[in-house]
């Protein structure tokens, strides 16, 4: 495998030596902006799946961090445990499909590690961004009362494959970003449990109105399987990866759905289609990790 990846060509970021333990890149052109995420079997992908497909996902849940705080992507390290008997074709695919992925955006694999496991697969990517605007950059702790809430996308009913095709808003995070968008987040735990998260992080109220809320098709699709309606899908699902931002009251409301304000106040709240306010729990719904 060293070998193989000792023919790729050479990251033109990459300022050091090839093959080196750490690498050393030249200036990226704003203030570093870093995230690490990781992709493991069983819990992100099922055993079976195609392993290009699991390395652009691992790739594409790294690049959507980087795109929560409106950063450029411009490197990649990626370290892979694989079980012995991973063979090296299957190791191959998971890096090339790494590769495309972060090529897309403009982050190049620069190194990581391989090792052999007895545990599940699982591959772990660090990114590396650059925020390049001076202003103080978006977090979800920054989300100010009065301020619009919006979502770039619909939700929903990922697990029908969008789950492994994750898309990373990152030209729309240096949107809202320039747009005056001061908290800003990717949903991957679940529409509903995020706005909360970045409810409580900004210790403010969001006011979302469920008629407001973009319905994936995806999200229909799986609804008349689960006897579950398509807008609980919407709020619960999970891995959508679209991006939540607050942005002022005098921004452009354009090309991003208005979800409802920023309130006084704490936690989710969610008013229906018959006008009836309830406070959103963490019962209904969302993927809680170790829950």
């Amino acid at each position: 495998m060293h070998r193989w990846l000792a023919t790729r060509a050479r990251p033109r970021v990459l300022a050091g030596s090839r093959g080196h333990d750490a690498a050393v890149l030249r200036e990226l052109g704003g203030r570093t902006v870093v995230c690490v995420d990781a992709c493991i079997e069983g819990v992100h992908f099922e055993a079976g799946t195609s392993p290009g497909r699991v390395g652009r996902k691992a790739v594409g849940r790294a690049l959507s961090d980087l795109a929560a705080t409106a950063a450029r992507p411009r490197a990649l390290l990626v370290a892979i445990v694989a079980p012995c008997a991973c063979t090296e074709k299957t190791l191959r695919a998971l890096i090339l499909g790494a590769i495309a992925a972060g090529r897309e955006h403009g982050a190049e694999l620069v190194g990581g590690d391989l090792c052999a496991g007895r545990g599940p697969l699982s591959i772990t990517v660090t990114a590396l961004g650059v925020f390049p605007a001076r202003r103080r950059p978006p977090g979800r702790d920054r989300a100010r009362v009065g301020q619009r809430v919006v979502v770039t996308g619909p939700c929903g009913g990922s697990i029908l494959g969008r789950h492994l095709r994750i898309a990373a808003r990152v030209a729309e995070g240096q949107a809202l970003c320039a747009a005056g968008a001061t908290a800003l987040m990717d949903v991957s735990d679940g529409l509903a449990w995020d706005l909360h998260r970045l409810a409580r992080a900004s210790g403010v109220a969001i006011e979302i109105e469920a008629d407001a809320i973009p319905i994936h098709r995806d999200a229909r699709r799986l609804a008349l399987r689960t006897r579950r309606s398509p807008l609980d899908h919407a709020l619960h699902d999970g891995e959508d990866h679209e991006l939540i931002a607050t942005l002022p009251a005098r921004a452009p409301s354009q090309p991003w759905h208005t979800l409802g304000l920023v309130a006084r106040g704490s936690g989710l709240w969610i008013t229906s289609a018959d006008g009836k306010r309830r406070l959103w729990t963490h019962a209904a719904g969302g993927f809680e990790h170790g829950g």
